[in-house]
């Protein structure tokens, strides 16, 4: 169609939809053209017809939205498009590390990357453009540019829908979650291809046509375990003669923060030694049926229903209280969180509910957090919303230690490594012991050391009984 037919059906006011579609590229082919009444029936055209409308392809500032708690900036970690790449909609644009958790941001429209506004390790901040796309049919798209977080299934869709649970250990995007449940096709059955593990669109679809082969479940719990003693990232020397001053960010700008408010908070620590004997037994007869349901069981979980049923006693210990230290709350729900030592710095994600799970739904959900902390891929609602911490530090070493609390919790509790020592056995004579010292520390307003030792008395018990924690 040439210009002339287009002054035509301007002209005869011949508006159909397929002759704005015919004249469309005329007015692209021709915008230059020294014909200045064509130009002229172009932009009254436009001012008409279209108003507002974005026209063909927009250059649309894609904005970082609030991803919640309270952020204002992120780290950009990694950036999975580059300019001139193709992206639609639900694709992964990029992962940004805020203090509390990576999040993975996805695209809203179907077009071209025309600009990214940050470098990897740059801060972003939320309300600012973070990339620039070419919207393909424009007039057609939403006219909200905010950048999508991936929405991940809360805690109450996970427990109701046992597909669900399963589908949220694996990582991917929420266009392969949809391909997934419209072909009732559980993720963690598909071996992903991407960064973390992550399932590509090519993996699901590969997996449906029968090309694909089973993920094998991986020793994610003792392989961090064996990490947080040797780790495998290389610690850059710093003899170099030159000082470099670099950014606090991530994790480790979480940690200033909750450290500095708990150094105002007066603590006590309680120490106690427990003997693990009989745990290490009940241990070693899970393990293979812990094995058959593709969960590998450390000790960790043991420990957490142990506190979970201290705690049901000694209420005071989950709660937290206000910044004026006038009002107790009390928490109904056991959320018991564990450090995790990363790449990115120290993160104590936490177990939802401790209180009304089982002993291997717990070791399935620790599993899952440390692999998420491992492939830096927790969400936001992994690492809130706890009301008790505790630290294993001795995977690593060390036997008594002084917690520092996570406010506002008002307790948390340190492991030390296992040791055998002598020790005298019920008959007085001495005799090899497996032995492990725990230390509390708890907010000395409301708590008193009477209620810890109680408390710690209880555990000890749990922990050296442990068939208790296997039937409640």
């Amino acid at each position: 169609m040439s210009i002339v037919g287009f002054n035509s059906i301007y002209k005869d006011g011949q508006f159909t939809s397929a002759n704005v579609k015919r004249f469309l590229p005329v007015l692209h082919r021709n915008i230059t053209c020294t014909s200045g009444r064509s130009l002229c029936y172009a932009d009254q055209l436009i001012r008409r017809k279209f108003h507002s409308t974005t026209f063909l392809c927009d250059v649309t500032p894609f904005i970082l939205s609030d991803i919640g708690e309270g952020i204002t900036e992120v780290t950009v970690k990694e950036w999975f498009v580059k300019v001139g790449d193709k992206v639609a909609q639900f694709d992964n644009i990029c992962e940004v590390q805020s203090d509390k958790a990576s999040v993975t941001i996805t695209s809203r429209y179907d077009g071209v990357i025309a600009k990214l506004h940050y470098e990897v390790d740059e801060i972003a901040k939320v309300g600012l453009p973070l990339v620039d796309i070419q919207v393909e049919g424009g007039g057609s798209v939403s006219s909200s540019n905010v950048a999508d977080v991936a929405p991940s299934v809360n805690d109450d869709e996970i427990k109701e829908n046992p597909v669900l649970a399963n589908r949220e250990k694996a990582l991917a995007t929420p266009a392969v979650r949809r391909i997934a449940g419209e072909h009732k096709i559980e993720l963690s059955s598909v071996k992903g291809t991407g960064k973390g593990g992550r399932v590509m669109k090519e993996d699901i679809l590969a997996f449906i046509g029968g090309t694909s082969t089973s993920k094998k479940p991986e020793p994610t719990v003792a392989s961090t375990l064996a990490n947080a003693r040797y780790p495998s990232q290389s610690i850059q020397s710093t003899i170099s003669g030159v000082d470099k001053t670099v950014p606090i960010t991530g994790y480790t700008k979480t940690m200033v923060k909750t450290m500095t408010a708990a150094n105002l908070v007066p603590h006590f620590v309680y120490s106690d030694e427990l003997d693990v004997g009989p745990l290490i037994e009940l241990r070693m007869q899970l393990k293979q049926p812990a094995e058959k349901r593709s969960i590998k069981l450390t000790y960790m979980p043991f420990f957490i229903k142990a506190i979970s049923l201290a705690l049901s006693h000694f209420p005071i210990l989950n709660s937290s209280v206000n910044n004026e230290c006038t009002e107790v709350t009390y928490k109904a729900r056991h959320n018991i969180g564990f450090a995790l030592d990363t790449s990115n710095g120290l993160v104590v994600p936490n177990i939802k509910d401790v209180q009304s799970l089982q002993l291997f739904d717990i070791a399935a959900e620790t599993n899952r957090l440390i692999e998420a902390g491992r492939t830096g891929s927790l969400l936001p609602k992994d690492v809130t919303g706890g009301t008790f911490s505790l630290s294993n530090i001795g995977s690593i070493g060390g036997t008594y230690m002084k917690p520092v609390l996570l406010v506002p919790e008002v307790a948390i509790g340190a492991l030390g490594r296992f040791q055998k020592l002598p020790r005298f056995g019920k008959n007085g004579a001495v005799e090899e012991s497996n032995v492990m010292c725990v230390s509390w520390a708890a907010d000395h307003r409301i708590v008193d050391g009477a209620t810890v030792a109680r408390f710690s008395n209880m555990f000890k018990e749990l922990i050296e009984n442990p068939i208790e924690l296997v039937i409640r």
